[in-house]
């Protein structure tokens, strides 16, 4: 009994997933283990205004978020230590604002036709994309993710530097930076966009709020996340920008 008890043990520790360690200034924001840290937050592939939600009394935003993160726990998941979507329902949003930062994160498409995003202070979008999507070509697939596909059609920004995605079902590594209105990306170590202004979506005349959640996209694919940490920018680092 109780070797075979000791087995078990051994096998299980054996299947055991290591927590995920943050690189050198960077916080971990998914433990690997369970949504702690995350909230439902309206997507779908929609877009849901952060001015509205602001406009929310309390009770408003007590009984919305419990509806969203009841949407959140059919939709979005962990196992082994991944974060899954299965591609429908609301966003997955860090529960707290941030300002200016860094974010690490790293994602693969597990259906064909993949598209999904990172939003910036709820702002889209980091666009996320499977770039052998023939039947998305047309709205700029085929130039690959990385891009701040939401901006204005003049802004350098829009489209991506470099077509940088790794062949479907693969991890990508994405690295975004944020410092006031303007935002920097690295796919797979490749420079995407450098420093572009990120218009507002909700309207083009103002500037972006300084800050506001950051949210993982869903949109009709499953999709998974995983090492996904984050470091705040202060105000020195950020006047250096």
């Amino acid at each position: 009994m109780f070797v075979l008890m000791l087995a078990v043990g051994l096998g299980t520790a054996a299947q055991a997933q290591p927590s995920p360690s943050a690189p050198a200034g960077f916080t971990t924001i998914f433990n690997g283990k369970d949504l702690q840290g995350w909230r439902g937050r309206p997507g779908g592939g929609g877009v849901f205004s952060p001015y509205v939600e602001a406009r929310f009394t309390a009770e408003e935003r007590a009984k919305a978020q419990q509806e969203w993160n009841e949407d959140r726990d059919k939709h979005w998941s962990v196992k082994d230590g991944i974060l899954v979507s299965d591609g429908h329902g609301v966003h997955l949003a860090t529960d707290r604002p941030y300002a200016d930062f860094e974010f690490l994160v790293e994602y693969r498409f597990m259906g064909p036709n993949g598209d999904s995003g990172i939003y910036l202070r709820s702002y889209p979008q980091v666009q996320l994309w499977d770039v052998d999507n023939v039947e998305a070509h047309k709205h700029g697939s085929d130039k690959g993710s990385g891009g701040l596909w939401n901006n204005n059609d003049d802004n350098p920004g829009k489209w991506p530097l470099v077509k940088a995605d790794k062949p479907h079902g693969q991890w990508n590594s994405l690295k975004v930076k944020m410092v006031d209105q303007r935002v920097w990306v690295e796919l797979n170590g490749k420079v995407t966009v450098d420093g572009q202004i990120l218009n507002n979506f909700f309207d083009r005349s103002l500037p972006l709020l300084p800050s506001g959640a950051i949210e993982l996209q869903t949109h009709g694919t499953e999709t998974q996340f995983r090492n996904i940490f984050i470091r705040e920018i202060g105000q020195e680092e950020a006047k250096r920008h």
